[in-house]
């Protein structure tokens, strides 16, 4: 009997939902409605692998793009491959392979006293001056640009060979020994005078000296000196020579401007003098001349002349005085005796 009346009342609960009754089209099912996966069976096993094949693509990443002024560096293993990738998309396995990509363009190391921050990532970058001791052991700072790029045919080898870091193990080290070895070859006096043959010694042993190198990492563009920094007691002493030197230049240029002027008076003194004698010679020609076209005859006949100007000059003035010469054959003189001033009237022949 107990067994009946339970049967009665489980019965009633699952009808009502419940004791408190109630319709059963309104009550709620708590469980969450079940999801069907299943999308025409084979079909939803096709979705899943396309979906985890593009989950790996973007982890993974099977593939690699080398921009244009780069190579890749492809490792396998962590050995590295002897070809580098040229630019483009290229495929590979991951995991098991990585690229490496490095910069081709060309590079620039500016070796200067003032260091100033660069831009990351332009191809730029600043080192301290290179300071080199003189013949005499003093310091002197030489600055300088230099400008290169990766061997794009070698990148492979020389990252191999070199690593990442190359530039700080080919360019610097080189370009920092050649400049002391040239350098220190002269006095920091002569450095300004000898800055065209030093910036060409210079230029020469870098590139010689990056050309020994194996599989020819490196390619020069060019290497130029800027700047060459004196020691401050080298500048006095060098600005003391160019004033001493100045001043002698200054005096040779008097003394030779001396020279012209004597020189230049010599010359008119010498052309006078030439005048002179010249003029002595036509007037000596002259009086041959003169001496060999005169016979007795003429000069009696010049006597008489003049003799007859002195007795006109007689009837106007009685008390002239004439003096004659002996032998006639130079002029008389005729002197006025009225006039307190004595005159020559004539003393032509």
């Amino acid at each position: 009997m107990a067994s009946d009346m339970n049967d009665y009342f489980n019965k009633k609960k699952n009808q009502s939902g419940g004791f408190g009754g109630g319709d059963s089209s309104s009550s709620k099912d708590p469980r969450p409605p079940k999801v069907d996966f299943n999308f025409g069976g084979g079909k939803s096993v096709t979705l899943y692998v396309l979906v985890g094949l593009l989950l790996l693509l973007v982890i993974a990443k099977p593939f690699v793009i080398i921009q244009e002024g780069e190579r890749g560096i492809l490792s396998t293993n962590g050995k590295y491959q002897e070809e580098a990738l040229l630019p483009g998309l290229h495929f590979i396995i991951p995991v098991i392979q990585r690229v490496y990509a490095v910069d081709t363009k060309v590079r620039i190391i500016n070796y200067a006293s003032g260091l100033e921050k660069n831009p990351q990532d332009d191809g730029m970058s600043t080192k301290p001056a290179i300071t080199v001791l003189d013949k005499r052991g003093l310091p002197v700072s030489i600055e300088l640009t230099v400008q290169y790029r990766l061997n794009a045919e070698n990148a492979a080898k020389t990252i191999s060979n070199w690593g990442f870091s190359w530039e700080d193990k080919i360019i610097n080290p080189v370009v920092r020994d050649v400049v002391r070895n040239v350098v220190g070859n002269y006095d920091a006096e002569s450095l300004p005078n000898e800055r065209n043959t030093i910036a060409t010694k210079i230029e020469d042993g870098i590139r010689d000296n990056v050309k020994t190198l194996p599989s020819s990492p490196a390619i020069l563009q060019s290497i130029q000196l800027r700047e060459i920094v004196l020691p401050e007691k080298v500048k006095d002493q060098i600005e003391r020579v160019q004033i001493a030197k100045q001043e002698v230049q200054k005096a040779e240029q008097e003394v030779a401007r001396a020279k012209q002027e004597a020189l230049k008076r010599a010359v008119d003194a010498q052309g006078k003098a030439d005048a002179i004698t010249i003029e002595a010679e036509a007037n000596a020609k002259a009086n041959a001349l003169i001496s060999k076209s005169l016979t007795r005859q003429l000069l009696q006949l010049e006597q008489i002349k003049v003799q007859g100007k002195f007795n006109e000059a007689l009837q106007e003035n009685k008390d002239a005085k004439i003096f004659l010469t002996p032998g006639g054959s130079t002029p008389n003189i005729w002197v006025d005796m009225k006039d307190s001033k004595e005159k020559i009237i004539s003393t032509k022949k």
